[in-house]
C-alpha cells in the first residue's frame, strides 16, 4: 500500500470514512472516540480510529456499527480480530483501522499514548461519552459495602 505524503484534503474520502466510523462510535455510545490523523507519519494506514466500552456485548455492537457505516460506504473489511470475545476489536479498512476496547483494556495498552504526536480530528462528543463522565472501573470486591 503507497504511503500518501500530501495533507489530506478536507473531502479526501478517506478522511470522510474515518470521520463516519467516528460518528458510528459516537452513535453507538463508544466512550471518548479518538481519531488520529496518520496521514504525515509514514504508518501503516492513513487514520486510526481509538474506542472503548464498558462491556464486551457493547464492544461487538460497537465494532458492528462501524462496520455497517463502512460497508455502507463502500469500504472493504480487510480483516478483522476478537470480535467474538468482545474485549478487544481490531477492524482494518486499509485507509482506517480501528481499536474498539473494553475500556480498562484500552488504559493499559493507551494506543493514544504511543501516538501522542500525532494530530486529533475533532468529534462532537456528548457529554456523558467523555472519559470524565466515566465512573472508575472497579472490580465488585472494590464496592463499598452496603448498610
Amino acid at each position: 500500500m503507497p504511503i500518501r505524503k500530501t495533507t489530506p484534503a478536507p473531502n479526501d474520502k478517506y478522511r470522510q470514512d474515518a470521520l463516519a466510523a467516528a460518528q458510528a462510535a459516537i452513535d453507538k455510545k463508544g466512550i471518548e472516540p479518538v481519531l488520529l490523523d496518520l496521514t504525515q507519519s509514514g504508518s501503516y494506514t492513513d487514520y486510526l480510529l481509538i474506542t472503548s466500552a464498558h462491556a464486551d456485548r457493547t464492544v461487538r455492537a460497537l465494532a458492528e456499527g462501524i462496520i455497517a457505516v463502512m460497508e455502507e460506504r463502500g469500504a472493504r473489511l480487510i480483516g478483522a480480530e476478537g470480535l467474538r470475545e468482545g474485549r478487544w476489536a481490531l477492524l482494518d479498512f486499509g485507509d482506517l483501522v480501528v481499536h474498539v476496547f473494553e475500556h480498562p483494556l484500552r488504559e493499559f495498552y493507551d494506543l493514544e499514548g504511543m501516538w501522542f504526536d500525532a494530530p486529533r480530528l475533532p468529534l462532537q462528543i456528548p457529554a456523558d461519552q467523555r472519559l470524565e463522565a466515566q465512573t472508575a472501573y472497579r472490580y465488585d470486591d472494590e464496592l463499598p459495602a452496603r448498610p
